[in-house]
């Protein structure tokens, strides 16, 4: 009898084992991978290197083939960098309609240091950064490249955005500075302006006065990270300010609450907030 009863409980136990076996193989069939975008690569004639592009389209993209959609250009775009938030920021910012849906191109980097930054005498940065100087070339890219390839194969409008932080901050400030007509809006958070000795910031006076593009809107952000920093920061948006004929709109945002790491997130939601404001 009790051998009987132990076999029963076996045959029990076993069904049982077996039952749960199915249902986490079922739930493991059922199961497909979640995509937030897709993985572009484009052959740049200007780097003479491929560049990794990984792309936000908007809810509803393939199914409106008749809408056209602002692009949101973002340095620091690797998957495992700022593209993740970014997005992640724009789909929230869109489904609340804070501003209108856009396509996001993160730009991956292969070399921030050499593609962020222009030449410098400073032996410090020369050491720091082996590979540095090479802006300029970064920028064509960006111009002739990255803009025509993403305007040819995307559904895009004419509303341009730049997000750069730290290098990156430094690098759109250049732009603006040099190419201001490569975008509409610039979103500039915590810029390295210290960089060769601050000389971007004491040469923006005379860049300005070769004439900005038309309607551009600018957006300057930095947190609680060093006096340097925070004093460069606003000086720039002050220099802008000055320098800015009436269709050229600067916000200066600073946020002390937030630090160099924690400053990006917060201070984008804040710049689409601002740069969509219904006037």
């Amino acid at each position: 009898m009790k051998h009987l009863t132990f076999f029963l409980l076996f045959i029990a136990l076993f069904s049982n084992v077996s039952k749960s076996q199915d249902k986490t193989a079922s739930i493991q069939t059922s199961t497909k991978p979640f995509t937030l975008g897709i993985t572009d690569e484009i052959q740049s004639a200007q780097l003479a290197e491929k560049r990794i592009l990984n792309i936000y389209l908007p809810e509803g993209y393939d199914q409106d083939i008749q809408t056209t959609y602002p692009v949101i250009y973002l340095l620091d775009g690797s998957a495992n960098e700022d593209f993740i938030h970014i997005a992640g920021l724009v789909q929230y910012c869109t489904m609340i309609q804070m501003m209108p849906k856009s396509i996001v191109v993160g730009i991956a980097n292969i070399d921030r240091k050499r593609d962020f930054t222009f030449p410098t005498s400073v032996q410090q940065d020369l050491k720091d950064f082996p590979t540095t100087g090479k802006s300029e070339k970064f920028m064509a890219f960006m111009e002739r490249d990255l803009q025509p390839y993403i305007q040819q194969k995307y559904r895009t409008n004419d509303t341009r955005t730049i997000i750069g932080q730290s290098l990156g901050g430094l690098f759109a400030t250049e732009v603006l500075l040099k190419k201001p007509q490569l975008f509409n809006n610039y979103i500039i958070i915590s810029p390295s302006l210290w960089w060769d000795n601050e000389s971007l910031l004491a040469k923006a006076p005379e860049l300005l006065k070769s004439g900005l593009a038309k309607n551009i809107k600018v957006y300057v952000s930095v947190g609680t990270e060093g006096k340097v920093m925070e004093n460069d920061a606003a000086n720039l948006a002050a220099v802008l300010k000055k320098s800015a004929d009436q269709s050229f709109q600067v916000t200066f945002n600073p946020m002390p609450a937030e630090n160099h790491l924690t400053i990006l997130h917060h201070s984008t939601y804040k710049a689409f907030e601002v740069l969509n404001a219904k006037q």
